[in-house]
């Protein structure tokens, strides 16, 4: 620690004796090493001293609000007592937990030079909360004597911290149960009854409004909160006006008119946001996501992002080809075209290249061109000059759950990517769930792939490299894709490059997925939905609701904005000159509306032919030759999924099945079924059992927290549907669950993961199954980022260096040798001593940390270190053919 003898007085004796530096001490150094001080601070103080500072600043307010100070005014003085004093509570409960947990931890890394994971990740939240009471008590200390102090305000702050404080302490306590469960470095519960299914049901009763107004986003950076907050805003105005009306138009006006109250009340807000994530369906969030598919916001996306000279939209028409296998290229494969659900229908792309490449204007790609309304985005003037096609294309599948949003809301980081990498994109419009569920997806994505292979003089690229590149179900879609181009034996993909991808579509839990209570852009409920839609377990069809004229929606809409911002102004107003007036929710909550029940129908899972024949572990391989089976389904709208694997042109062998029989029962989380004693002995310090039932319970679950604690609890229940399906078990669905035959094909995998995303654990424990059958994989995991970043990369700076991780990633695939080179990392991911608490310039750059939005200038740019090192770091298995190159 020798650094720190640069900062005069703090210096290794003030941490040796557990002390806090002066704020002054920490700007000082962080002046003379250009370092953000909240960094410098959390790197200092560990958890004793956490905890020790946490306790101060609670005693101290205390104290003087209890006594006969000037601070003592009203009812809101009283709250702010009894908050600190609640505060205090949950942290010594919550102190030897966190200190047992930092010791354990790093047993679920992926790498040691990879410190991420889902336990990691809960600490680190249950620290930030800390460390937010502490400077949010800080101010108190400073301010409380000030004549501009708001006391209610002040008193609202610290109780919704507390009630986070309070939920977080719950989810360690399912954490505990966790490890208790989960030994051998696995993160997932393999089960979905048990402690899945209790996580579930405390998911749908306890309280999660906390976490979306006040303390909306305090895990994350500060420069992307602003943008949390106008989406949750958003939200809750889209939420209310839902259904009222059927016009697009409509529904905007309306939002706009009612978000006043939203942005000034933040505990209405959380109110609302928690109604609409618990009671609203799959058809919400695919209207509300597809926002950004108006034609408004797309127009305005595109004068603000990168321009290139070709952005066509194209409907390659569904049409069987063949394509060369790759063992044999004088045998070839019929390549049928989707037929899953919605029969065959024409496949839609987008090909985007920033400078026109030979091919690209050709009349055979102009004749595929579909009109997407607006004008024609190739550039075709006199002077436009056409360079050779490209050796390299990169093959694009976008996010978005599975149910919404189109290649449109991704355009303004692919045209960077297509201008950063100076390569043509092929971005896939796949059909989405619940109206087209799996396997159609997978069936589009494999056959443009295909289709990719056989034209490739048409997307201005020589057919050398190829690359597949996705975002969350994206990169699920990657995955699943170059399974079955293995399973089809035709040309693997040189990489792929996956962000924060879904490889396991269960509801198993696991410590990540806790995170889904607090985060704003994946909560559990939101995910159930899209999984069950994907799964074919949700309703194709929402409720037909009445329309209402336009002359009703201007009156309601018009009295509803008069009605919202008197409201709000009158609070404000009232809260600024009434001190005693407490800051709880407003008295006049928000129109709300039931939420439209389920639709009971009598097939709640529909599934193609292959789906049931793929998802049963007992289904026996396809015959070739022989027609399937066909109980009640037409084949003329349904996949033939198996018969394409199992029975094609005599000329090739027999394709093996996409799923062996029982294989199912054969994969296994448990990648090393041999206990370590020694992680057996740091286990049993922190793992607890399940509580001991009562004698005479009458309760109809078994509790689930410790006698003497209890989380927060909702006013009213999510509606949870947590299905079982043999869909979701399906490799070609959940690619962590296939097995080690059907990984070892899979090229070189570049997996980019957040450390806070609900989603982490599915990235760590498929790099793990992928390195223990040596497949060349690397992970990298960035820091205090939300799942989706790449759809705001343009919003901050630590969401563009982000996204440029994963550009990173992409060119490596398409630079990398025949003969692999030897790995080596890239200057900006290189990982610093752990016991260096200053990391390099270089890798602080790409990385975040939290902080109140006082210091957010101060803040930018740093990240929080978990006491373990940098979490947002890279490795490479030594088996990794990709390199990192520049």
């Amino acid at each position: 620690m020798s650094f720190y003898h640069k900062a005069g007085r703090f210096s290794r004796h003030t941490v040796e004796k557990r002390e806090i530096p002066d704020k002054n001490d920490i700007v000082r150094y962080c002046n003379a090493v250009n370092r953000s001080p909240f960094l410098v601070l959390f790197s200092v103080m560990d958890t004793q001293a956490v905890f020790a500072a946490l306790y101060s600043v609670c005693e101290e307010n205390v104290a003087f609000f209890s006594g006969g100070a000037k601070g003592t005014q009203g009812d809101a003085g009283r709250r702010l007592v009894v908050a600190m004093k609640l505060i205090q509570e949950h942290a010594r409960s919550l102190e030897p937990v966190i200190s047992a947990f930092a010791a354990v931890y790093h047993h679920f890394d992926f790498d040691p030079h990879i410190p991420a994971n889902g336990y990691r990740s809960l600490v680190k939240v249950v620290r930030c909360c800390l460390l937010h009471i502490i400077h949010k008590g800080r101010y108190i200390t400073a301010n409380r004597r000030s004549i501009f102090f708001r006391v209610a305000h002040n008193a609202g702050e610290i109780e919704a911290y507390c009630n986070a404080l309070c939920q977080l302490r719950a989810l360690l306590y399912l954490a505990q149960r966790l490890l208790h469960d989960n030994s051998h470095g696995n993160l997932f519960f393999q089960d979905e009854s048990g402690l899945s299914e209790s996580f579930v049901r405390e998911y749908a009763s306890m309280h999660k409004g906390c976490f979306y107004g006040r303390c909306l986003g305090f895990q994350f950076t500060p420069a992307i909160r602003p943008c949390l907050q106008t989406i949750a805003i958003g939200l809750v105005a889209f939420g209310e006006n839902y259904k009222r009306h059927q016009s697009g138009i409509g529904v905007a006006a309306s939002s706009f008119f009612t978000s006043g109250k939203y942005a000034i009340d933040p505990e209405l807000r959380g109110a609302e946001f928690e109604r609409i994530t618990q009671n609203l369906d799959v058809h919400f969030w695919k209207a509300f996501w597809n926002i950004t598919e108006t034609e408004f916001l797309s127009s305005l996306a595109s004068m603000t992002s990168t321009q290139v000279k070709v952005n066509r939209a194209l409907s390659v028409p569904a049409a069987p080809f063949d394509l060369p296998l790759a063992a044999n290229h004088r045998a070839s494969v019929t390549i049928a075209p989707p037929s899953a659900h919605i029969g065959s229908a024409p496949v839609l792309m987008r090909l985007i290249s920033y400078e026109l490449r030979e091919g690209q204007d050709s009349e055979t790609l102009l004749s595929l061109s579909r009109s997407e309304g607006g004008a024609i985005s190739l550039s075709l003037g006199l002077k436009t000059k056409r360079l050779p096609s490209s050796p390299c294309l990169l093959i694009h599948f976008h996010g978005g759950g599975f149910v919404a949003q189109t290649s449109k809301s991704h355009e303004p980081y692919l045209k960077s990517w297509s201008q950063d990498l100076g390569v043509p994109i092929l971005s896939v419009d796949y059909s989405l769930a619940p109206e087209a569920p799996f396997p159609r997806a997978l069936e589009e994505c494999f056959y443009a792939y295909c289709w990719a292979l056989r034209n490739h003089h048409l997307l201005g690229w020589t057919g050398e490299k190829v690359c597949l590149a996705g975002d969350s179900a994206g990169g699920n879609l990657c995955l699943t894709t170059s399974m079955r181009a293995a399973a089809f034996g035709v040309r693997m993909p040189d990489g792929i490059v996956a962000a924060y991808p879904a490889t396991l579509l269960t509801a198993y839990a696991s410590p990540s997925r806790l995170l889904t209570l607090m985060d704003p852009l994946l909560p559990l409920s939101v995910l159930s939905r899209c999984l069950n839609a994907y799964a074919g377990n949700e309703p194709q069809n929402e409720k037909q609701v009445e329309k209402v004229s336009t002359l009703s929606l201007v009156r309601r809409d018009t009295a509803l904005l008069l009605r919202d911002f008197r409201q709000g102004a009158s609070n404000w107003i009232q809260s600024l000159l009434d001190p005693s007036r407490a800051s709880a929710p407003s008295s006049t909550a928000a129109e709300t509306m039931p939420a439209a029940p389920d639709t009971p129908t009598t097939d709640t899972v529909r599934k193609s032919v292959s789906a049931a024949s793929i998802s049963s572990p007992h289904a026996s391989p396809p015959v070739p030759n022989e027609p399937p089976e066909q109980p009640g389904r037409k084949l003329s709208v349904k996949s033939k999924t198996c018969q394409d694997l199992g029975s094609q042109s005599h000329s090739i062998p027999q394709s093996p099945p996409l799923m062996s029989e029982h294989a199912v029962e054969d994969v296994s989380f448990f990648l090393s079924r041999d206990s370590d004693p020694s992680m057996s002995d740091d286990l049993s310090s922190v793992a607890i059992p399940p509580p001991a039932v009562e004698e005479g319970s009458e309760l109809e679950h078994p509790r689930e927290f410790p006698l003497g604690f209890e989380p927060l609890r909702s006013e009213q229940l999510a509606e949870m549907r947590m299905e079982s399906s043999p869909v979701v078990k399906d490799p070609f669905c959940s690619p962590l669950l296939a097995p080690d035959s059907m990984l070892k094909g899979l090229p070189p995998i570049n997996i980019v993961a957040c450390a806070l995303d609900p989603m982490l654990d599915d990235s760590v424990m498929f790099a793990k199954r992928l390195r223990s059958v040596d497949q060349p994989v690397t992970l990298c995991v960035v820091d205090d980022l939300p799942h989706g970043f790449l759809s705001i990369s343009h919003l901050s700076r630590e969401t563009r260096e982000a996204a440029n991780i994963c550009v990173e990633r992409i060119r490596s695939v398409f630079n990398q040798k025949d003969t692999p080179p030897e790995p080596r990392k890239h200057r900006k991911l290189e990982r610093t001593d752990r016991r260096d608490l200053a990391p390099t310039v270089e890798t602080g750059a790409l990385l975040a940390g939290p902080i109140e939005e006082a210091e957010a200038a101060v803040g930018r740019g740093a990240k929080i270190s978990d006491g373990e090192g940098p979490v947002a770091v890279a490795a490479q298995n030594n088996t990794d053919a990709g390199g990192i190159g520049a």
